[in-house]
């Protein structure tokens, strides 16, 4: 069991957002609680007070008292903390501390000091319930965003906590893990084990919440039950920040077809690593203007096609060329602009504000703040990048792609922790920078962020291209639907 009793949490030093207010809310054993509302609401800041990682970890003025299992969490020792909570963050690379998958797995159990034996018999019984067979023997650094999210949960569920708290556990998955999460939760239902998720994408929580609770500013706005929370009409939905809760419903964009001729173009790349096939025989084009969507399920090699399109990978064949002239990995890298995945990676300044002037070629503060203002970011222009929330940190690193001025944007999983509003307004700045004659290709799991600005779909598969189509005429819209669709059956 969970109690938060009239708990209130400021940052130190207003480092970090997402404080929390005067929350009074109890989670009883065996219950699963969504908490939803828009980014840096105060989601994550919650589940830290149950883990132990405030005040230990994050430091700032805590009131009120967070009781698990009837105790004061403040009165167990962190070791005892991870005994009884277990906690799968939106990173799950925060959380490795090994390079390989069977050590990872066994991490937590060795720290708490299992018996072998009942190490290998709870590895064991971890690789069949989970499903991870093909994961073990793995190096952690070979694994895609899916598969290491399911290395991370893995590592906790092996140690077998009365209390699971998930963090956006969605936000890099393809459909079919968003299926295989969704299984796992229902195992972990049936095991009378108390679930606390924070989450954007919510369609596949619907069958399996207690209870929602909806937060804003830091405190506690509503709670619902999940009749309740499926009758909100769509347009008080949509005022709440609050993703689809079925994909089919979701309205597309339309889309004009792009006439001009091709800008980008790619001529069968192919890419080796450790003598495996990574890229076989790659061909697309694309136009200024244009935006390309690339879908596929984790591991499909749609990072590494995106990392070698901006001169990250150079061990690779084949031609890579813009406005007909064949370009080199340096040369590419003048031309483009990523953001990544993991946008920790690319996050370097002491403030936002700098952090955006930092990827211009020519310094200009004003312009900075009008792309802030831009992205809802602008009151935080003083904060340090590392102290804001995961989608706030999506959302900074946007940014100083459209100020950077590329001609060529490439955006591997943009919308990772972004509630709806944020989301569509990544998708209007995509748009506005492609108005300008910029070419955008984004890798993503995402079917309402690609319904909302992409011209063109590539779906690839083990390191090919099995289709590709236009989303300018409604098949195409039906095509995509279908793939993400079929994907959760």
């Amino acid at each position: 069991m969970i109690r938060f009793d009239k708990v209130s949490f400021t940052y130190q030093e207003s480092l970090q957002n997402g404080g929390l207010r005067d929350v009074d809310l109890t989670i009883n054993k065996g219950e699963c609680v969504l908490l939803c509302g828009r980014s840096g609401c105060g989601k994550t800041t919650l589940t830290r007070l149950v883990n132990g990682l405030i005040p230990y970890f994050y430091p700032g003025e805590v009131t009120g008292t967070t009781y698990v299992d009837g105790k004061d969490i403040q009165d167990y020792p962190m070791y005892e903390v991870s005994e009884h909570v277990g906690s799968v963050f939106q990173n799950p690379r925060s959380q490795f501390f090994n390079v390989d998958t069977d050590s990872e797995i066994s991490f937590g159990m060795e720290n708490l000091a299992y018996p072998r034996e009942k190490m290998k018999e709870r590895i064991s019984k971890t690789v069949a319930d989970l499903d991870i067979a093909h994961l073990t023997g793995r190096s952690i650094f070979e694994l895609s965003g899916g598969e290491k999210q399911k290395v991370a949960f893995a590592s906790i569920y092996a140690m077998s906590p009365s209390i699971y708290l998930l963090d956006e556990p969605s936000s890099n998955l393809d459909m079919d893990a968003i299926e295989d999460l969704r299984r796992t939760l229902e195992l972990l239902k049936k095991q009378g084990k108390t679930i606390l998720i924070a989450e954007h994408r919510i369609y596949y929580l619907r069958e399996l919440v207690d209870r929602i609770v909806y937060m804003e500013n830091g405190a506690i706005s509503a709670v619902f039950s999940p009749s309740q929370f499926l009758s909100i009409p769509e347009e008080q939905r949509h005022s709440m920040g609050l993703r689809a809760l079925d994909l089919s419903k979701v309205q597309p964009r339309a889309i004009a077809e792009n006439s001009q001729k091709p800008i980008l173009e790619v001529r069968n790349l192919s890419l080796f690593y450790k003598k495996k096939s990574v890229l076989d025989d790659l061909n697309l084009s694309a136009a200024p203007g244009e935006i390309i969507g690339i879908i596929g399920h984790n591991g499909a090699g749609k990072s590494t096609f995106s990392r070698t399109l901006c001169g990250l990978h150079t061990n690779y064949t084949g031609q890579i060329l813009w406005d007909g002239k064949e370009l080199n990995a340096k040369s590419r890298l003048k031309r483009s602009y990523m953001v990544m995945q993991d946008v920790n990676h690319q996050l370097f300044t002491e403030s936002v504000l700098d952090e955006i002037c930092l990827s211009m070629r020519t310094e200009d503060r004003a312009k900075a703040e009008a792309v802030l203002a831009e992205m809802d970011l602008l009151p935080y222009r003083e904060r340090h990048p590392m102290g804001l929330s995961g989608g706030q940190k999506q959302r900074v690193a946007v940014a100083s792609a459209i100020a950077s001025e590329r001609p060529l944007i490439v955006f591997d999983e943009p919308t990772s922790g972004l509630d709806l509003f944020h989301m569509r307004q990544v998708a209007e700045v995509v748009n506005r920078i492609t108005e300008q004659g910029r070419t955008a290709v984004v890798v993503t799991h995402d079917p309402e962020f690609i319904l909302r600005c992409c011209n063109f779909v590539i779906h690839m598969e083990h390191g090919e291209i099995q289709e590709s189509y236009s989303l300018c005429k409604p098949e195409g819209r039906e095509h995509l639907l279908e793939f993400f669709l079929n994907d959760m059956e």
